[in-house]
């Protein structure tokens, strides 16, 4: 499931839930709702193909990956993740959850 909710200061992010409700995938923050649900369609189109994702590990030897667009824009990064195979089995998740999540706004 995606959420959109808005932090104090009124920016839009969203993220996307597992059924058990662990969180996989979040954004980057947007001015703009709209702009906003068009990254989560974003997500979507591009959660099909698996090389729109990139497996990086961090400073602090945690492991998380970035979705990025067609135009290499960031679309979404992970969650940290203790192991290289737990990040791959979280693009596994979103490859399979997102492009059929319902959407929650929680920011009205």
């Amino acid at each position: 499931m995606f959420e959109i909710f808005k932090d104090k200061e009124g920016i839009f992010y969203f993220r996307l839930k597992e059924k058990n409700g662990q969180t996989v995938l979040e954004s980057d923050g947007y001015t703009q709702k709209t702009n906003c649900q068009k990254g989560i369609s974003s997500v979507k189109r591009n959660s099909k193909n698996e090389d729109r994702f990139e497996i990086k590990q961090s400073p602090n030897k945690k492991w998380f990956f970035n979705l990025k667009a067609g135009n290499g824009q960031l679309v979404g990064t992970s969650v940290f993740y203790d192991s290289e195979n737990n990040a791959k089995n979280g693009i596994k998740s979103v490859m399979r959850t997102a492009p059929t999540s319902e959407l929650v706004d929680l920011s009205k």
